[in-house]
């Protein structure tokens, strides 16, 4: 797209510099290898990072299928490149090694198609693309793969009635294979963005910090530059895992889910930077957990006192979650929202065997005393969750 359709100029420059005259974009087919892919270490990977589903990318805005589609002939990872259907592959590794749900992300427009460009010229007046493309495309991937997520992209600024989005929602709640488990996102057609749809992602790396009332998902990148793999990109350029888990506990606390986005390589590598940032928020969750799965939002999101402490409800345990991203210097944790009862309010820290002691402030909530503990005995290394039982 940069290089182009943009033409910009150190992406031109690239090119020119790097490969042959006349290198068009479809040259880069068969140089997607994917020899050292391996389905069933991604799927480890992924159940390791304590997620509940993943969204694998079956085609992007430039029209390549991850798997051997009808509708995309020769341009498609089973006639070239690496000559296997991942999206199976994928799906089958992640159906028997992990409980993840399987989701697919498909864009409906192309940038390049001239299907779709004709449309676009007759300002979707035809519908040519949907029709022959598009459309069918959907269809093939929920019947073949029956993902439970099917992830919309890319509308090309044309109205839903254009994609006939309605009506093939109608089949896929309706009589699709997976009409009981599907759940959809929002981006089906100029309008539908935060406004219809399963869940809302409003826009990329969506993260409003405050309570929605609708359910929305936070999709964001590891990667501050990119949604795929660079290979020249540094290693600031990635989030810490600190700053992963700030996003995981706003979000949550928000009412949202978070979709983290990784770009593996074109031999079918997940970068080891990923990994460990994935292992890493495994760790913090098979600690954390049961302050982020199967939580709602508290009456309040954060807290008025402290900066940087974030709330969940565990609806079933009747416990308010704190989540602090800060270890307080004094030992002492101000926390203005909950309010305790004396001889009946419990502090927990997660990861720690003994209750801890506290005192009512009244109105302005309460002091909790922290535990002082080396650096080895920390529950974890980034962020700490408070459980309240019995307040106010």
């Amino acid at each position: 797209w940069y290089w182009q359709k943009e033409k910009r100029e150190p992406y031109v420059k690239f090119m020119e510099a790097n490969y042959p005259p006349g290198f068009s974009y479809e040259d880069f087919g068969p140089l997607f290898t994917a020899e050292f892919f391996d389905p069933n270490q991604w799927a480890d990977i992924l159940k390791a990072s304590g997620a509940k589903y993943v969204v694998l990318t079956s085609k992007h805005h430039e029209g390549f299928t991850l798997w051997g589609s009808k509708y995309s002939w020769n341009w498609n990872a089973v006639d070239v490149g690496p000559k296997r259907d991942l999206v199976a592959e994928l799906a089958t590794s992640v159906r028997s090694r992990t409980d993840l749900h399987f989701g697919l992300y498909h864009s409906l427009f192309e940038w390049f198609n001239p299907l779709f460009l004709e449309d676009a010229t007759n300002v979707f007046k035809t519908r040519k693309f949907p029709t022959s493309k598009s459309l069918p495309e959907l269809y093939e991937i929920v019947t073949k793969y029956q993902p439970e997520i099917i992830w919309s992209d890319g509308n090309g600024n044309a109205p839903d009635t254009y994609w006939n989005s309605t009506g093939f929602l109608a089949w896929l709640y309706n009589d699709s294979p997976v009409r009981d488990t599907v759940v959809t996102n929002d981006r089906w057609g100029v309008g539908s963005v935060c406004t219809h749809g399963g869940f809302y992602t409003c826009s990329d790396r969506y993260n409003p910090g405050h309570l929605l009332r609708h359910k929305w998902e936070n999709c964001m990148t590891i990667d501050k530059r990119s949604w795929g793999y660079r290979r020249n990109a540094q290693l600031d350029d990635y989030l810490t895992t600190e700053d992963l888990v700030k996003q995981l506990v706003e979000t949550v606390s928000c009412g949202g889910n978070l979709l983290m986005n990784i770009g593996p390589t074109h031999d079918g590598r997940i970068a080891v930077v990923f990994e460990e940032r994935l292992r890493q928020m495994g760790a913090w969750l098979q600690v954390n957990g049961e302050a982020i799965y199967g939580t709602k939002p508290w009456r309040a999101q954060n807290d008025t006192v402290t900066p940087e402490v974030w709330y969940t409800f565990s609806p079933k345990e009747g416990k308010v979650n704190a989540i602090f991203l800060n270890w307080p210097v004094s030992g002492t944790l101000e926390l203005g929202e909950p309010q305790a009862k004396l001889g009946e309010t419990q502090v927990k820290l997660i990861g720690y065997k003994e209750l801890l002691k506290w005192v009512a402030l009244g109105e302005k909530g309460m002091a909790i005393a922290l535990p002082q503990l080396t650096p080895k005995q920390l529950p974890c290394q980034w962020g700490w969750t408070l459980q309240l039982t019995d307040i106010n």
